[in-house]
């Protein structure tokens, strides 16, 4: 065996373990004569290779690299919880931490574990996805007990599960923009995308969770069962357990997507028309499926550019329409449907449209399939990798901003702060607060009404990343002198008293918690909200 990959091996192995003879056969058991170090019991294994590491330490964000001591490759949810409870019964002396890793696409260090273990959660394996139909899938009953529903690991990708409970007519109610993440790293945050107005974020479409705790503790949990563990995990990221499975609602899935786009020069006109079209959802009549919009900055072709999808309802107006050196708001919808249905569908989106006050010249429709509308943006990843700009940096900036100041924002940011879009779409369209649970861990604007503004730039070169940077914080700091009740969602902050400002009223039951269910500060140290052994008083 080479010593290097002994004495690491063995390292790790006796840190995660207390220092009693009844521990010490499973530490000696699990090093093997290779990198990877095999876990006693549950068949997962330690991986050390400098490959691993590396790879654990990077992110979608690409500005933060902190690499762990290694790597867990979990085979069952045991696996989980005895390295977790190793670390837990080693107590405060250990500085020894983890986090629990998805798909990579923290932004700012979030999964990562300097110096300690990072838990690669695509490596879970469970029971296959389990879809059950409910007591009536093709029911429009508002009851979740009634629902279908689909039990998947807490590793899993969310195309996986699209593609899964399609073959049964079944679809989750919610969504993000990318489909290519983890249940449990978008439940950890709240996972908000176009349909979020009318049926909430991902963690209000869940029934049950599987946790893992920071002392090692395998918990079910739900609204009715340890509901405190269950409210706090989600939207917790990743404070208060280790997510290893969840219970997702489904509905009946459509086959088809009617997706249009328009544009507006008018704020006012854009919002007041986003607003109206949400409104709707309160009495489950909404005219659209998906409601998000976008901000555009001086962009040369805008509506050239949008005929390789999109076709123009008036050609020759399209044309002759120029959007060079203009700011424009574009509000895109979808309406889902099925084939047979197609003339209904016609006519409702007609009318709809009748209503809204956009540039007539702009309006852009096409129809593709459910799954081509949902996996939308991995189309643009494969070209954007194709040209080896997809692994760049990200300094994402994503804020909720209550209704009430939406224009006073806009007027400053979009007006004065950003000069144009063309390193990155910049996302706002406005969510209904009553489809939120307030006792989840998520943060948001007191008022019913809030928007999402994300400002999704990529960054190339130690110049770029300190331009975007900069733009970000005189945004932020811009909300803050004005403020306008701002709340960043993925948020990152580097002290705590910017976290207990960041949670206000929320910030004692956050802290409560936390010392319930990981006292010792074992799980994702990557946020920066807590020490490892704090004091908790």
């Amino acid at each position: 065996m080479n010593i290097v990959v002994f004495l690491r091996s063995f390292s790790i192995l006796f840190l995660t373990c207390v220092t009693i003879v009844t521990r010490f056969d499973w530490c000696f058991s699990s090093i093997t004569s290779s990198s990877s170090s095999s876990l006693g019991g549950g068949g997962g294994h330690f991986s050390f290779d400098e490959t691993s590491l590396r790879n654990a330490a990077r992110d979608f964000g690409n500005r933060f690299q902190y690499q762990p001591m290694a790597v867990m490759n979990p085979e069952s949810v045991s696996d989980i919880a005895n390295t977790i409870k190793h670390v837990w019964l080693m107590g405060p002396s250990s500085h020894l931490t983890v986090a629990a890793r998805g798909h990579g696409h923290s932004l700012q260090g979030q999964a990562q574990a300097p110096n300690g273990i990072v838990i690669n959660m695509e490596s879970l394996k469970l029971p296959g996805m389990q879809v059950h139909l409910g007591r009536d899938s093709d029911s429009d009953s508002d009851s979740d007990s009634d629902s279908p529903y689909v039990d998947v690991s807490g590793g899993e990708l969310w195309i996986n599960i699209l593609h899964e409970t399609l073959r049964f007519g079944l679809t989750p109610r919610s969504w993000t923009d990318y489909l290519h993440l983890t249940v449990g790293g978008t439940l950890s945050n709240a996972g908000v995308s176009g349909q979020a107005f009318r049926h909430g974020p991902q963690i209000s479409n869940v029934q049950k969770l599987e946790i893992v705790t920071g002392t090692g503790q395998v918990v079910n949990c739900s609204k009715d069962e340890n509901g405190e563990l269950f409210h706090s995990v989600l939207g917790g990221l990743g404070q208060f357990g280790i997510i290893t499975r969840a219970r997702i609602l489904l509905e009946p899935a459509p086959s088809m997507v009617k997706w249009i786009r328009v544009l507006y020069s008018d704020f006012t006109a854009f919002t007041s028309d986003q607003e109206r079209l949400i409104s709707s959802s309160e009495n489950d009549d909404a005219a659209f499926d998906y409601i998000e919009g976008f901000v555009i900055i001086n962009r040369t072709g805008l509506l050239n550019n949008w005929r390789s999808t999109f076709n123009p309802q008036d050609p020759i107006q399209a044309s002759q329409f120029k959007s060079d050196g203009r700011t424009l708001f574009c509000l895109e919808l979808a309406k889902y449907f099925n084939p047979q249905d197609i003339d209904v569908v016609n006519e409702e989106v007609e009318e709809h449209l009748s209503y809204l006050h956009y540039i007539e010249s702009t309006l852009f429709l096409t129809e593709v399939t459910y799954v081509e509308f949902l996996d939308r943006v991995h189309v643009s990843e494969l070209k954007l990798r194709s040209k080896g700009l997809w692994d760049v940096p990200h300094p994402w900036l994503n804020l909720f901003i209550p209704r009430s100041n939406i224009h006073k924002f806009a007027q400053e940011v979009f007006g004065n702060i950003l000069t144009e879009t063309s390193n990155g779409p910049v996302l706002i369209y406005p969510v209904n607060k009553s489809k939120w649970d307030n006792r989840s861990s998520v943060v948001t604007p007191e008022e019913e009404v809030f928007y999402l503004v994300g400002i999704l730039a990529s960054a190339v070169g130690r110049e770029g990343i300190e331009e975007v940077v900069g733009q970000n914080r005189r945004i932020l700091e811009y909300c803050e002198r004005s403020n306008l009740g701002v709340k960043q969602y993925l948020p990152h902050y580097n002290t705590q008293e910017e976290w207990k400002a960041h949670f206000g009223p929320k910030w004692e039951s956050f802290l409560q918690r936390k010392s319930v269910y990981d006292p010792l500060a074992i799980l994702a140290p990557g946020q920066r909200i807590f020490q490892k052994a704090i004091n908790f008083s």
